[in-house]
């Protein structure tokens, strides 16, 4: 079964845990208070509980290719444990597996870019801190 494809020009957040549903509604919050845009395709579908990175890109070369997604946004355990709400965005096309973290404040730059293909992933994930995470280009 493919992976839920996005609305218009948003991006997939899919969710993959499922301990804390007041943990995810804060995670929609966050994205929704970052911009006022809409960015975010949110997914909540249990059949993705506890899916692991690689199932995820092996269900995604499963698919047909005009029906492939380059990258999605995970909303993993550590997105609902931390108050930044950090996705763990994943190349799906380029580099399938790469991650990287971007924090619900950055989300709505990244996606934005990502879903014109104005940027590529590697652009991001490059930029990423120590930690992993993405959190701008310095100059905020």
């Amino acid at each position: 079964m493919p992976l839920p494809m996005p609305k218009d020009l948003t991006s997939t957040i899919l969710r993959t845990d499922f301990s804390d549903d007041a943990a995810w509604s804060a995670v929609q919050a966050a994205i929704d208070a970052a911009d006022g845009s809409p960015h975010a395709t949110c997914v909540s579908d249990p059949r993705f509980d506890g899916a692991t990175v690689q199932a995820l890109i092996e269900e995604e070369a499963a698919t047909a290719e005009d029906g492939r997604l380059t990258y999605l946004f995970l909303a993993d355990a550590t997105t609902m444990a931390d108050p930044s709400c950090p996705l763990l965005a994943v190349d799906l096309y380029d580099e399938p597996g790469r991650t990287c973290r971007v924090p619900a404040r950055w989300y709505p730059d990244v996606s934005a870019n990502l879903s014109i293909a104005n940027m590529d992933f590697a652009d991001f994930a490059d930029a990423a801190d120590d930690s992993g995470a993405f959190r701008g280009w310095g100059d905020d």
